[in-house]
């Protein structure tokens, strides 16, 4: 049985290596390819360590962590995602990001999901945040590496509330599989009010 709780604090830096080896895992597949480090992926959670208020909903069969979700108040992490909102009106200080999610390919469908955005979005409320936004990678529907069985999630993401947010798209850099240096990546970022 997998049980879900929130991190926080020393129990979250705790899990962090753990959450790196889960990135570098789960992000290999479409629609990320991302060919990732160790070192690099402790250089990007550094902002949930030092972030007093951002949280990893981890999944856990038994010892073992089989999935995790992040969130951070949206000023706490990388400018590269924080730009984006500087025409959309909304403060900084109302949003919460919910970051990554990664779950093992064999415990998808049963619900994780929805208590990985249940446990963030309360996380969020608790600290005052009234809204929620997250990014989605954007990839040419001809792209050579899409799998033809492929189905997004904007599904799942609309049944919880969440919408396109037009225009508003961040810019990441990060290595796919198969390519020697990183390359610039679109994210599209959906939102709702909280």
């Amino acid at each position: 049985m997998v049980e879900v709780c929130s991190l926080t604090g020393a129990a979250l830096d705790a899990a962090l290596d753990d959450v790196a080896r889960l990135r570098i895992a789960v992000f290999r597949d479409w629609p990320y390819l991302y060919d990732g480090s160790l070192d690099y992926e402790r250089r990007y959670l550094e902002s949930y360590r030092a972030s007093e208020t951002a949280v990893v909903v981890g999944a856990f069969d038994g010892a073992r962590l089989v999935g995790a979700a992040t969130g951070t108040p949206l000023e706490d992490h990388a400018e590269d995602f924080a730009a984006p909102f500087a025409d959309t009106g909304l403060p900084l200080e109302a949003v919460f990001y919910c970051a990554e999610s990664v779950l093992l390919p064999e415990y998808r469908g049963h619900g994780l999901g929805h208590a990985f955005f249940d446990a963030r979005e309360a996380h969020a409320r608790a600290l005052g945040r009234g809204f929620s936004a997250f990014c989605s990678v954007l990839r040419p529907a001809d792209h050579p590496m899409r799998p033809a069985d492929y189905r997004p999630l904007d599904g799942f993401w609309r049944k919880r509330g969440y919408e396109p947010m037009p225009g508003v798209v961040a810019r990441f850099r990060w290595t796919d599989l198969g390519d020697g240096e990183q390359t610039e990546k679109p994210l599209q970022f959906w939102g709702r009010a909280l």
